[in-house]
């Protein structure tokens, strides 16, 4: 228990906040890094440099530059996020629209840089810049680019995140049919990115893939939660577990229970993080090789937990934010060791052309903290045995040595091209792991396979003096087979519980740590909740309505949620080992009055995107022009709208609506990315029921610039209203006229679902 708690409280505290991202989880640091809120910290620290000359990391004649980099500010990277079209739209309005403004521009005599692509990354999606935030002030021109970006990154369709964080996610290589655990997910912008690569099709609503997400943080788990929910996707879950001993979990196949396996494992593992100096100018102080001693255990005990679930043929990518080689070689090296064949690194030098790198090194010491250099294992003395472990040394055999290709790892130096400190190796399963061999199968298991399956993950580690992977953790190596070997009794007692009802875990141990979740209920078949809705909407036959759950077992349902079918197999099969933080998009919210209507739900723009393929009844389709209008002002009447929209509407009975912009490619200057809404036929207007940040973007990618607001009258004042000089824009509907205190248009803009999680145009949450 003290190993293990240990360990858990390594994984909480010595990962470096906001290691991987520039803005997410520890944003207000980084800003103080760039306008000088530390007190002065002298970029000095003799035994780094000490320790990283004697171990030859940087190439002969570049120690100077690699010095120089490290002192000076990282540059801001940006993202563009989202699916493609959207993801063009917003990469077409940057380059034709802010960056174009930057050009010539000079901030007290000096001449603006203007942000740069990636030479590395595809589709010119992220860009780094020199500018701080104390620059884009200076000047009205940069403020509307910082406001600009301000706004796309709460809307999550920028994300400032490191440029070398965004590797992993690449090098995995992503399909939109895997299966993706990412072990130490938050605060989420590599997840994001992974999510991205599922979708890429955006005309599949549901792809077969799915991401787990695990951060063993409770309080991280939900900043991963608001960073997955930009992207509202049904194919995404974050569970809260130690990564080293994430449970091993089960899917039902055609009628049998098997073990999940993934195909693409994401294990950017906690690391000291002196590959982050540049943004975290406080490790010049910190660091000392303790860290890196202290971790390199926890480290290759995750690495061993995510190998063992990998597929055969998958791919795991292992990463640290450090140049140390004890977190980074060392780990790579003991992991290839003690699977005996079963891993290899795979060269990955040709998957991003134009990223600069230095390979893995074959060769390293240990040292201590107070300077003691040890060049292997036996020449560690005793004393120093429970600080420095066998693992941390390289393989003395050198043809094992040459054989594992250490030279295939990636290894990012700052100075070669403006990032922070970075490494990355790639690893592909080529069959079980030693200690799983003898997996046998679920059904019809005999008393003594099971035995033997459970004594089996001894066999690899007898005569291996010391490793910390499996003296550490006993059931970390045991674990699959042990469980599979339980897998029966779980079956059993899965049989005790309410149908679809995918509850907490009951362990008392997991309760002690964050917060109690409601659980998690799959709408029945005959759930008389879903006929109505069925029928409001013409909902196509195929439509998985297997897949709606609600996050209550009893009283009214207010909120409907939907999961992809392969994360219903997964929820279903695992509650009672699973501590699942969140899952699902929410598709439909009970209206307040709703039963005075035909359907008591409301569509929920959160999960339109998915659910739009599937509904054939009320949906109007409208110009851009009506999508301004419908932007900018609460409620419109209909003969604001143009008179196509005006027909389509007018014989509709009251309720939600979806209001669909499809592009017309023959006009280049029209937004040329689709818009799908969710809105309010009232008795004699139009409401688009889409939060705040979503409307702005997409008035903003139309190519107007939000002005203001007139939150009284619900309307947003824009550079074409401002101009305008027909009709005041603050006209009241007609519906408010005639007296409608009751309409549901009314109704709804007080209902607290809507100002908390689909907030009508014009409705806004208190500041």
């Amino acid at each position: 228990m003290g190993r293990r708690s240990r360990g858990r409280r390594l994984q909480q505290q010595q990962r470096p906040e906001d290691a991987e991202d520039g803005a997410e989880g520890s944003g207000k640091r980084g800003e103080a890094g760039w306008e000088g809120g530390y007190p002065e910290i002298v970029k000095e620290n003799k035994l780094f440099e000490h320790y990283y000359r004697e171990l030859k990391i940087v190439p002969e004649g570049e120690w100077g530059q690699f010095m120089d980099a490290l002192r000076e500010p990282l540059p801001a990277t940006l993202r563009i996020t989202g699916y493609k079209s959207h993801a063009k739209e917003i990469l077409h309005c940057l380059k034709n629209k802010y960056f174009k403004e930057l050009e010539d521009l000079e901030v007290d005599g000096q001449k603006v840089e203007v942000p740069q692509p990636l030479s590395w990354y595809p589709e010119e999606l992220a860009w780094h810049t020199n500018l701080s935030r104390k620059i884009l002030r200076k000047s009205p021109q940069l403020e509307k680019f910082h406001q600009f970006l301000v706004s796309e990154t709460e809307s999550g369709n920028i994300s400032r995140q490191e440029a070398v964080s965004m590797i992993p996610p690449l090098l995995l290589n992503v399909r939109p049919h895997h299966k993706i655990l990412d072990m130490c997910a938050a605060p989420g912008s590599k997840t994001t990115q992974l999510i991205e690569m599922l979708h890429a099709d955006m005309n599949v609503p549901f792809p077969e893939g799915f991401v787990i997400a695990n951060d063993v943080d409770n309080k991280r788990c939900y900043l991963l939660v608001h960073q997955a929910k930009r992207l509202s996707s049904p194919c995404i879950m974050v569970v809260n577990h130690d990564a080293s001993s994430i449970p091993r979990l089960q899917i039902d196949v055609d009628g049998r229970k098997e073990i999940l396996f993934y195909d693409r494992i994401l294990c950017d593992v906690p690391c000291s993080g002196d590959g982050t100096m540049r943004k975290n100018i406080d490790v010049w102080k910190k660091w000392t090789t303790l860290n890196s001693l202290q971790l390199h255990g926890l480290q290759l005990r995750i690495a061993t937990r995510g190998a063992e679930q990998l597929a055969e043929g998958g791919r795991m990518v292992y990463s640290t934010c450090s140049l140390n080689p004890i977190e980074d070689e060392a780990v790579i090296a003991s992991l290839l060791e003690k699977s005996e064949g079963a891993l290899e690194l795979a060269d990955v030098s040709d998957e991003l052309p134009g990223l600069k790198w230095m390979p893995g090194i074959t060769q390293w010491k240990v040292m201590t903290k107070d300077g003691q250099w040890f060049t292997d294992w036996d020449t560690v003395p005793h004393s120093r045995h429970t600080q420095i472990r066998p693992t941390m040394f390289p393989p003395q055999d050198p043809e094992k040595l040459q054989a594992m290709h250490l030279e295939r790892c990636l290894r990012i130096l700052p100075h070669h091209q403006n990032t922070g400190g970075f490494f990355v190796a790639v690893l592909v399963k080529k069959s079980s792991m030693p200690w799983n061999k003898r997996q046998p199968k679920l059904q019809g298991k005999s008393a003594e396979t099971r035995e033997s399956t459970q004594l089996s993950p001894a066999g690899p580690a007898e005569g291996k003096a010391a490793d910390p992977a499996k003296l550490e953790s006993p059931s970390f190596t045991g674990t699959g087979d042990t469980e599979i070997a339980h897998a029966a009794e779980d079956l059993e007692n899965n049989g005790n519980k309410k149908d679809g009802v995918c509850g907490p875990p009951p362990s008392k141990k997991m309760k002690l740590f964050g917060f109690k979740e409601d659980p998690f209920v799959f709408i029945p078949e005959d759930d008389p909740l879903f006929p109505p809705i069925e029928k409001f909407y013409a909902l196509a036959p195929s439509f998985p309505r297997m897949n709606l759950l609600t996050r209550t077992t009893e009283g009214k349902k207010r909120q409907l949620y939907m999961v992809s079918k392969e994360l219903r197999n997964v929820l279903l099969n695992n509650s009672e080992k699973m501590k699942v933080i969140n899952t699902g998009i929410k598709v439909w919210c009970r209206n307040n009055s709703g039963e005075e209507f035909d359907c008591a739900f409301r569509l929920a723009q959160e999960g339109i995107y998915t659910l739009y393929p599937f509904i054939n009844s009320r949906i109007i389709t409208v110009s851009m022009e009506d999508v301004k209008i419908l932007l900018t002002q609460e409620n419109p009447f209909f003969r604001k709208l143009s008179s196509e929209t005006y027909s389509q509407a007018k014989d509709l009975a009251k309720g939600s609506i979806v209001l669909k912009y499809e592009p017309d490619s023959a006009n280049p200057d029209a937004l040329q990315c689709p818009i799908v809404l969710c809105g309010w036929r009232g008795k004699a207007s139009i409401r688009t029921f889409v939060p705040k940040n979503e409307r702005l973007h997409y008035l903003r990618m139309m190519g107007l610039e939000v002005l203001g607001e007139k939150k009284k009258e619900g309307v947003i004042l824009t550079n074409e209203s401002a101009a305008s000089t027909g009709q005041p824009e603050n006209e009241v509907p007609e519906g408010q006229r005639a007296g409608e205190p009751n309409s549901p248009d009314a109704e709804e803009a007080n209902s607290p679902d809507v100002t908390a999680g689909c907030d009508p145009a014009g409705v806004h949450p208190p500041q």
